[in-house]
């Protein structure tokens, strides 16, 4: 039996917000769940334009530089390339039915909306979505098109969770490290996941 709770997929394409991502990661690592992380090469450049993460586009060394960087146990986080057709992800008698795309750009959202599975991120969310399993969208982009919201329309009858990275103000945020909590807290309610990250509306502090 695994030392880690049931596995999530965690992916980070190339829209801005790639915070978002790194925070839910840490968190999901501090509450010992398994991640499997599929990173976009778009996602690359915002982890080093946004967070100063220079990613390596090895498998390996990836995994040990997210590893240490979240504090995680040995074989908790496993980040699997692009095109790494043979990862548990790939196939619905393997794949977790837990995903969260955070963030997930415009090009992600249509890509998962037509179904498309050119790289591994887009295949892995297909499984998620033909398993009947739970698929979150954290898209960040403003203002949206009628063509991305169409997409998100079409995906959200299919029962994939759309989740625009738009924090609330009313837990009186002091820093942007709170606004990105709100965010990550959402998500994690979403998942069935228990936490004491950020206020709730009409509480007065994240572990009433």
């Amino acid at each position: 039996m695994s030392e880690f709770k049931a596995p999530i997929t965690l992916a980070l394409s190339g829209a801005s917000g790639a915070p978002y991502g790194l925070r839910l990661l840490e968190v999901l690592v501090a509450l010992n769940f398994q991640v499997y992380v599929l990173i976009s090469s778009a996602a690359r450049v915002v982890l080093d334009t946004e967070s100063n993460v220079k990613l390596s586009g090895n498998e390996d060394k990836a995994t040990e530089q997210l590893s240490t960087l979240v504090n995680a146990k040995l074989g908790q986080v496993q980040v699997f390339g692009k095109d790494n057709w043979f990862s548990p992800v790939a196939s619905g008698s393997a794949a977790p039915k837990r995903m969260v795309v955070c963030p997930c750009s415009a090009g992600t959202v249509s890509a998962i909306a037509a179904g498309a599975s050119d790289n591994l991120l887009e295949r892995a969310a297909d499984v998620v979505i033909k398993e009947r399993g739970q698929l979150i969208l954290v898209p960040r982009e403003t203002p949206f098109s009628a063509i991305h919201l169409e997409n998100m329309l079409k995906l959200s009858r299919l029962g994939v969770t759309i989740m625009p990275a738009a924090p609330g103000f009313y837990h009186a945020p002091k820093c942007i490290e709170d606004l990105i909590d709100f965010m990550v807290a959402r998500i994690l309610d979403h998942l069935g996941i228990e936490h004491q990250l950020s206020k709730r509306w009409g509480y007065g502090d994240a572990d009433s």
